[in-house]
């Protein structure tokens, strides 16, 4: 743990409390100018710390920022978060992400940031990621399943996604097989996983979510929402609070899917699924486009495809047009 997560944890563990630099030098092996230096870094950062001659610092207010600290303050994660690195803008997280795995930065990393330049969806898409208004979020990830499993991982942390959204805000998100996170009708969601492999094992997959918090109308695309949005609500939601509830909720369900296979998040990702009972299209990356109505998804993952003339096809991956 870095000096200014200690620091930060002192406070917030008394935080009523004034606390002496000679009181927190000592707890930390430091000197008190080597102190003030990690107070003034943690200022600059947007915490009010306040001092105060012979009573010492007391934490006044944290900023409203998805930052690494706060992030992982009483995280209740067995796997997921104990290192994340947080970052102002980037182009995108899961390439930084995909670059710590490469470099063997542990299962559970977490990369997140307030902006992405050049955000990434699905089939080579873009994810818009205004600055400090959603989640843009990407975890490593080291599964011991073949490649062709991957794609559970998926549908894995879109069922995490919404039992966070729906415990954290009450809102009923539902999901769009088999990565899109949907609120009415529309898009507040998305999951990108990608993956670096040999032929019968994963090296590494990185997990990316962005989830549309705070954002206003004028700054989603044509046919998107945000949390607050549909919240109709004045007040903010707070973003470090959801991604916490996200983190533990994923890492119930990862650890589930990781000794039980996709079979543990089954039932639960059909109750939450809003293509089931649906007449579809879905648009394979070979070009392939097929109309039918979405009856289950079995085993594997798959979306079940029932066409017009009675016979079913089964897809693993797809892009799905909800068509009625």
């Amino acid at each position: 743990m870095e000096k200014t997560d200690k620091i930060l944890d002192l406070f917030k563990n008394d935080k009523d409390a004034y606390h002496s630099g000679e009181e927190i030098s000592a707890s930390l092996g430091i000197s008190r100018q080597a102190l003030w230096k990690h107070i003034e870094k943690l200022r600059e950062t947007g915490y009010a710390i306040e001092a105060v001659p012979h009573l010492g610092y007391k934490l006044l207010g944290v900023p409203d920022r998805v930052l690494a600290p706060e992030i992982k303050w009483h995280l209740n994660t067995k796997t997921l978060g104990k290192t994340v690195y947080s970052y102002e803008a980037v182009g995108s997280t899961n390439n930084i992400a995909y670059k710590l795995a490469e470099e063997g930065a542990r299962e559970g990393t977490i990369v997140i940031a307030e902006e992405q330049t050049k955000g990434k969806g699905r089939l080579g898409r873009s994810w818009i990621s205004p600055d400090a208004s959603g989640i843009y979020l990407s975890c490593i990830l080291r599964p011991e399943i073949l490649p062709n499993e991957v794609p559970a991982i998926t549908l894995v942390a879109a069922v995490s996604a919404v039992k966070a959204i729906r415990e954290f805000s009450g809102i009923k998100a539902l999901i769009k097989w088999p990565n899109d996170i949907i609120i009415a009708d529309r898009k507040a969601g998305g999951i990108l996983t990608e993956l670096k492999a040999e032929m019968d094992r994963v090296n590494f997959a990185v997990l990316g979510i962005g989830i549309n918090v705070n954002t206003k109308k004028s700054n989603l695309p044509k046919g998107a929402t945000s949390l607050k949005e549909e919240s109709k609500s004045s007040r903010d939601f707070s973003r470090v609070d959801l991604i916490r509830a996200f983190l533990e909720a994923m890492d119930r369900e990862y650890l589930k899917f990781k000794k039980s296979g996709f079979s543990a998040i089954r039932s639960e990702l059909k109750s939450y699924s809003c293509t089931l009972g649906r007449y579809v299209k879905i648009a394979t990356s070979n070009g392939k486009k097929v109309q039918g109505k979405a009856t289950d998804i079995n085993k594997s993952g798959a979306l079940v495809i029932k066409l017009d003339n009675g016979t079913k096809q089964l897809f693993l991956s797809g892009d799905v047009t909800l068509l009625r």
